[in-house]
């Protein structure tokens, strides 16, 4: 198989079957539930005089109690301010969360498994790209790790090529992803990309963490428009997002607010505005109904001297949910049947897509893509040259005279081409180990790969 990997660019240009497209109906769909989700952290632990001053708890609840339904088709967005514990829950959901999680989360009527991972993408905030790899390298190499065996590899650079026209970045395909302090795509084609990597799988659960954020507004609605279309094609969608514009409020289907952990409403996006009326709580001017939420989930109502501060607002608020929208919600989360789907927990769906040589292989492969403007830049080439000019130079002409120095200088060539690769080493794992967490968190590697990795380091 890696024997066929000599030229990506130039096979993937080549095609000319119809490949399929990312926004067909989906095979499997899957149903979300989750019942009163709590998530528990032990406090940083402090000196005993500390303790004793303080008296505060040893554990910290992040998540008190969180409950809702994603049926296949919608599309959810968790609202609320920075620390409210949106990408917890996220997380949680996703099945990526360690710790103290106590509730029920449930796909499908099952817990998760190793098998739901292989019909679940996961799109962090943080776009975790190699920026010297192209766009159809990144999408290619990423094809080839996750699509099933029975594809050749002509039919997985076929599929991501399709991913490439869909997603809107044919004009970008061959320019390289970037970074920092290199130049390449823009931020939108860029979570475009990362999108695109978990839409290989054809993911029957897609969990995005902020997928609008550091965009414009023009570009954060196409984002959420092609995931509008996705959840067309029977996809459950689950999203974090911080501030959205009003045009992106009223795509979504479900939304849920979130403040201090707790839920303060889910429901229907657009019956949201009618609730916190019902309950007293209506803006005093025509406003954007995410602004109005924020600043709701922060404390702050339209009038705020009708309310008192900002913790007597949100306790209201939380008691007005527990008592208006919770029982309801509840009861209709264990009414709903979500048990028709049982394919997706078959035991003969637990199979990897590559075998242990062939990840190797294709890791090999594109390693040596990302690394080699490190290995053949000139910098490196004239270091080479230049230290084995003046090594040359001492040696020449020396005799048995300059035995010593020659000793001196036999250490000296040990010591520079041992480190010389190790530092480069050195600085290359870091960005490593985080593409490796991506990745084996999308259950592409095999443990025994991991444990190599990090064991060698």
């Amino acid at each position: 198989m890696a024997t066929q990997m000599v030229d990506i660019e130039g096979q993937s240009s080549a095609q000319t079957s119809s490949p399929p497209s990312i926004f067909n109906k989906v095979d499997h769909p899957v149903t979300l539930k989750f019942e009163e989700v709590v998530y528990t952290i032990k406090n940083k632990k402090q000196g005993w005089i500390q303790k004793k001053k303080n008296h505060e708890p040893t554990e910290k609840q992040i998540l008190k109690g969180i409950t809702g339904m994603v049926l296949p088709g919608e599309m959810l967005a968790m609202l609320g301010p920075s620390g409210c514990g949106k990408t917890t829950l996220l997380t949680a959901l996703g099945g990526r969360l360690g710790g103290k999680l106590d509730g029920t989360i449930t796909y499908n009527g099952k817990p998760f498994s190793s098998i739901m991972k292989r019909y679940t993408g996961f799109v962090t905030q943080d776009d975790i790209l190699y920026p010297h790899l192209t766009v159809t390298e990144t999408l290619v190499f990423t094809a080839l790790l996750r699509l099933p065996k029975k594809l050749t590899t002509q039919e997985k650079i076929t599929h991501a090529e399709a991913v490439i026209d869909q997603l809107r970045l044919t004009r970008c395909k061959n320019i390289i992803i970037g970074g920092p302090d290199l130049r390449g795509v823009s931020g939108g084609e860029r979570k475009r990309v990362s999108i695109g990597q978990e839409m290989l799988i054809n993911p029957s659960l897609l969990f995005l963490d902020e997928p609008t954020s550091g965009l414009d507004s023009t570009t954060a609605q196409r984002i959420v428009l092609i995931l509008w279309e996705l959840a067309r094609g029977g996809r459950t969608i689950v999203m974090t997002i911080h501030q959205p514009s009003s045009r992106l409020f009223y795509m979504f289907h479900k939304v849920v607010l979130l403040s201090e952990g707790n839920s303060l409403f889910f429901g229907k996006g657009s019956e949201v505005m009618d609730y916190f009326n019902s309950i007293g709580f209506s803006p005093s001017v025509a406003m954007n109904p995410s602004d109005f939420l924020l600043d709701l989930a922060n404390g702050i109502s339209p009038d705020n001297s009708s309310y008192g501060d900002q913790n007597a607002v949100k306790q209201k608020l939380v008691l007005a949910y527990k008592s208006n929208l919770d029982e309801n919600l509840k009861a209709e989360v264990v009414e709903f049947n979500d048990d028709e789907n049982d394919v997706l927990h078959n035991k003969k769906h637990e199979r990897w897509s590559t075998t242990w040589l062939q990840q190797v292989m294709i890791l090999l492969k594109r390693g040596v893509k990302e690394r080699k403007h490190e290995f053949f830049s000139t910098l490196k080439i004239g270091q080479v040259i230049a230290v084995s000019f003046l090594c040359g130079l001492l040696w020449w002409q020396s005799d048995k005279a300059h035995l010593q120095d020659q000793s001196g200088l036999l250490f000296f060539y040990t010591g520079f081409w041992g480190f010389f690769p190790l530092f480069q080493a050195i600085f290359t794992f870091p960005q490593e180990r985080q593409m490796l967490g991506k990745e084996r968190s999308s259950g592409i590697f095999w443990k025994f790969l991991v444990r190599i990795v990090y064991t060698s380091f």
